[in-house]
C-alpha cells in the first residue's frame, strides 16, 4: 500500500553502506519507522540533509502489514525552516524535542491533533525571536494533554502539593514520594498556563527551567514506564 503523509523526523540511523532507517512522527500513521535507500547521485546526497531532527517532510511511503518497517519512495521538504537549523539554541531545543518525542510517542497510533500541534509548534519556534528559552517546557506539558495524563489544574489551590502519579494537586502529602512540594507545584501550575503566545511573560532562571525539566521528565516516566534516559538533556541545561 502506498501512502503520502506529512512526517516529522525524530531519529536516523545508518544501516549498512546504502540505507538509512528513519523514525518519524507521521500525521497518517502515528509513529512509524521507514528505510530509505541512499543513492550515490548528487541529488540524493542533498536529500540526505532533509533528515535532520524535527524536519517536516512530505513523504511517499510503501507500507506493508507484513513488515514492521515502511519504505520511503520519495521525500520532500514540506515546510522549510528559516532559522531553526542555523540557530544554536533552537537546534539544541529541536534535538531535545526529537528525543523526547521518540520516547513519549513510542506506541502512538494515528493522532492528527498531536501531529498538528507538533508541526505548528515547530513552525512557531522557527519564526519566533522571543520566549524560546521556555518553549520546550510548554511543549512537553502540552503533549501530555494528547497522551491522556494532562495535569488537573482544577484541583489547584494556593499551597497545594502536586501528586505526580495521579496528575492532580492535593493538600496533604500522598502515601508515596512521587509528589512536588508547594513551590514546585506552583511551577507546575504556571507551566499549565504557558502557550506560544505568552512564553515571554514567564521570566525563569536557568536553574528554574532545569528544575521544571527534571520534574516534567519524572512525570512522563511515571506515566510511560519505558520512557528512556534523555541523552540530549545536558546540552539543553546550558540554555
Amino acid at each position: 500500500m502506498y501512502s503520502k503523509t506529512h512526517c516529522i523526523v525524530l531519529k536516523t540511523v545508518k544501516y549498512g553502506d546504502s540505507k538509512l532507517i528513519v523514525d518519524f512522527l507521521s500525521r497518517e500513521h502515528g509513529r512509524i519507522s521507514a528505510i530509505w535507500n541512499i543513492s550515490t547521485s548528487k541529488k540524493a546526497k542533498v536529500r540526505r540533509q532533509y533528515f535532520q531532527p524535527m524536519s517536516i517532510l512530505d513523504v511517499d511511503l510503501e507500507v506493508s502489514p507484513r513488515s514492521q518497517m515502511a519504505h520511503i519512495r520519495e521525500a520532500h521538504i514540506a515546510t522549510a525552516y528559516n532559522t531553526l537549523h542555523l540557530n544554536g539554541n533552537k537546534m539544541a531545543i529541536a534535538f531535545f524535542l526529537a528525543e523526547f518525542l521518540q520516547y513519549a510517542t513510542r506506541d502512538l497510533r494515528t493522532d492528527h491533533l498531536l501531529y498538528d500541534f507538533t508541526e505548528q509548534s515547530m513552525m512557531w519556534l522557527d519564526a519566533s525571536n522571543r520566549g524560546i528559552a521556555n518553549f520546550h517546557l510548554m511543549f512537553m506539558i502540552r503533549i501530555s494533554m494528547f497522551l491522556g495524563f494532562k495535569p488537573d489544574v482544577e484541583s489547584y489551590s494556593e499551597g497545594a502539593l502536586f501528586d505526580l502519579r495521579e496528575g492532580s494537586f492535593c493538600l496533604a502529602a500522598p502515601l508515596h514520594n512521587d509528589y512536588l512540594e508547594a513551590e514546585d507545584a506552583r511551577k507546575m501550575m504556571a507551566l499549565m498556563r504557558m502557550s506560544a503566545s505568552n512564553l515571554h511573560l514567564f521570566p525563569l532562571s536557568r536553574n528554574e527551567r532545569n528544575r521544571i525539566i527534571d520534574f516534567t521528565i519524572l512525570y512522563y516516566r511515571l506515566h510511560i514506564p519505558q520512557f528512556g534516559e534523555m541523552k540530549t538533556l545536558e546540552i539543553l541545561r546550558e540554555l
